[in-house]
């Protein structure tokens, strides 16, 4: 999405594990998460709301992740920390409940990974 990498990930409320919260933000360095709040009021009607800017930003990660590219990286156990940024309800869309962003680091995915999925959006 516009040069910056992002991370999406799901986590579960209690031990069902079914994903009813999708998280989602910037892995770049720099780039904090409300970039992708901006890009939401900047793609959005500008009479909408926080819940519709949270529904675009779910749908672009749903989005991503279900139709993929050579440039979307798949951690099936990867350490996902979030710093608490800002939440809000989905109420079900996306079939999730909770969408929580924050700027996000993956322990797994190195600072040279993410330069390098950044070099192929400035191409």
């Amino acid at each position: 999405m516009f040069g910056t990498v992002f991370g999406y990930t799901t986590r579960s409320l209690d031990g069902r594990n079914l994903g009813e919260v999708a998280v989602v933000g910037p892995l770049t360095p720099g780039v904090e998460w409300g970039r992708l709040w901006g890009m939401a009021r900047t793609m959005c009607r500008p009479s909408e709301g926080d819940s519709e800017h949270a529904r675009w930003i779910m749908a672009q990660a749903n989005r991503s992740f279900t139709c993929g590219s050579d440039v979307v990286v798949k951690f099936p156990r990867g350490t996902w920390k979030l710093a608490r940024g800002k939440r809000a309800d989905l109420g079900g869309y996306c079939m999730r409940d909770h969408l929580w962003t924050g700027n996000l680091t993956v322990e797994e995915v190195t600072q040279d990974q993410v330069a390098a999925y950044e070099s192929i959006y400035r191409a």
